[in-house]
């Protein structure tokens, strides 16, 4: 038998961040792989509970990533929440004391929290990453500095507002004013000259990097010309991040707390700090793919296509930098029918997203109303974020159930518990849960078509679309089938694959061939995944 794909070439996968598949994690709760950092500071005050630093490291997450843990489970980026120096004491949030164990609350962007790692430990990261064809996002804050304790004085009035805490009911009661109370809000309307805190003098200072620090801030802004104000030290500071280690992307916090022109300097110097970067370490460049910038617009969802409203301002963040902004909607979209959610999010990306892109997720470290709070639902909650339009970012430990509500934990704590390693092996339910998230995750960073192709319904009853995207000389088509019954299985393919087509049913891998316009075959899985592939690769 001649089968089609003699005729025609099935082209290696490119990467294509509007159909990655992300794997979100809180650094300080996921792998510790080395215990000799887990206190520093003296932050040895007793807790609320999941409140305290817990060990997790970068070092973790690159045992992990050798391990295979990560391409078992298909996945093609990693987002890791700030990695920056935290404020060394702790604050009283009405559950217990608090440290900076989520990395949102920085003291010195200059610097990596030596409860993390060093900055020959991001390195290292980068690097083994890269070689498992892994890339990095980084979690950066620009909009505030860490709370305010006795170990952890304001910055000086120049940098930072306080005492006014927004109420959200505009554009300026969202960006000229603090997040919450003691959170100071840095001035990043400000393009005035400041001068270096103090206190950062002296800590620099006593580390023996003051000279350095300075003289590479001078050199910034004698190559930009910007003025030294509070937004262009940050971004000096984070951008470092790219130029010295390789980042190959930014996960921005609280986007719209911030003047859109903020984004646009970002842009500019990750940018240049990438491509310094590239120029400078071609071996360890992964490909050509440009800088990657995702931001949480909270409240943002795909139909609100490029345009975020304030109520008397709208902005288009897209405008000012960024590739994608994550969806706030998708959890609740997915409460519907797998139609509704797929063509909701297509028909929104193939039009006036079209070159942008989305972050659909399920579940998160800050949502207290995620898509199965009490993973009843965990397979479908795979389904639905693995196999819809746009980027999908798995929150870690979504793929081992680990559990949202832990006893005796108040607040955002409760989404953030040590991953759960052990039930991996020792839970059989949890052992098919993740074979589930790697073979849908696997088959999703093999055909872009599925997160970034346009969507079509085949047939309603049983439940089959197809996808298909195409860029420059590469196209992929994929044809899935969800909930239809285990065993035998008849499917019609429509004009989606001709007569005599050999696909692989990725989830049982087997052959499949298209006769009549329609597949027959066997399998014992209630979800099919077909796609050209290779003869001698089935």
């Amino acid at each position: 038998m001649a089968f089609e794909n003699s005729k025609e070439k099935v082209n290696t996968a490119p990467f294509v961040w509007e159909s990655a598949n992300v794997y979100f994690l809180i650094t300080d709760r996921f792998c510790n792989g080395e215990t000799d950092n887990d206190v520093n500071f003296e932050r040895n005050v007793p807790t609320g509970n999941l409140r305290g630093f817990m060990g997790g490291d970068l070092k973790g997450i690159t045992r992990k990533i050798r391990e295979g843990y990560f391409t078992n489970l298909g996945i093609n980026a990693i987002w890791f929440t700030p990695i920056v120096e935290q404020i060394h004491g702790c604050v009283d949030e009405g559950d217990g004391n608090t440290y900076g164990y989520h990395g949102y609350w920085a003291k010195d962007w200059s610097q990596i929290d030596p409860n993390f790692g060093t900055l020959d430990d991001l390195k290292e990261l980068v690097a083994v990453a890269h070689d498992h064809g892994i890339r990095l996002l980084m979690d950066i804050v620009i909009n505030h500095t860490g709370p305010i304790t006795e170990n952890d004085p304001v910055w000086p009035d120049e940098w930072v507002r306080t005492g006014r805490v927004c109420n959200y009911s505009n554009y300026e009661n969202t960006t000229d004013c603090m997040l919450v109370a003691n959170l100071p809000d840095v001035k990043t309307e400000s393009n005035e000259d400041v001068e270096l805190p103090q206190t950062l003098i002296d800590k620099w200072t006593t580390e023996g990097r003051l000279e350095q620090e300075v003289k590479e801030l001078d050199d910034f802004f004698e190559r930009t010309k910007y003025p030294r104000s509070p937004k262009h030290h940050i971004v000096k500071w984070l951008t470092d991040y790219v130029r010295e280690c390789g980042i190959d992307g930014f996960r921005v916090d609280t986007v719209k707390h911030v003047e859109e022109d903020v984004w646009s300097i970002l842009r500019t110097e990750a940018d240049y700090a990438f491509d310094l970067w590239k120029k400078e370490n071609t071996e360890k460049a992964l490909d050509d793919t440009n800088f990657f910038i995702v931001g949480e617009v909270y409240g943002y969802g795909v139909m609100n296509g490029q345009w975020y409203d304030f109520g008397d301002k709208k902005v288009n963040y897209f405008e000012h930098g960024f590739n994608a902004l994550i969806n706030f909607n998708f959890k609740n979209d997915a409460r519907g029918s797998y139609e509704d959610v797929f063509s909701k999010t297509n028909y929104h990306l193939q039009n006036e997203l079209k070159d942008y892109s989305t972050m659909n997720y399920a579940t998160s470290h800050d949502d207290s109303d995620p898509f199965d709070r009490n993973r009843e639902r965990p397979f479908n909650a795979a389904t639905k974020l693995l196999l819809s339009p746009g980027i999908s970012q798995i929150y870690y430990g979504d793929e081992t159930a680990r559990p949202l509500w832990v006893d005796g934990v108040k607040g955002d704590a409760n989404l953030r518990s040590f991953m759960n390693w052990g039930d991996i092996t020792g839970n059989p339910l949890i052992k098919n849960l993740f074979r589930h998230y790697s073979r849908l995750g696997q088959f999703r960073i093999k055909h872009p078509a599925v997160g970034a192709g346009e969507h079509k319904m085949i047939s309603k009853y049983p439940y089959v679309f197809s996808r298909h995207y195409e860029k420059g000389a590469y196209s992929d088509t994929v044809l899935i089938a969800i909930d239809v019954p285990e065993g035998e299985k008849t499917l019609y393919v429509g004009d989606t694959f001709r007569d005599d087509t050999l696909l692989l049913e990725f989830y049982s891998h087997i052959p499949v061939v298209v006769k009549n316009k329609k597949t027959r075959f066997r399998t014992p899985f209630s979800v099919v995944l077909l796609a050209k592939e290779s003869p001698e690769n089935i």
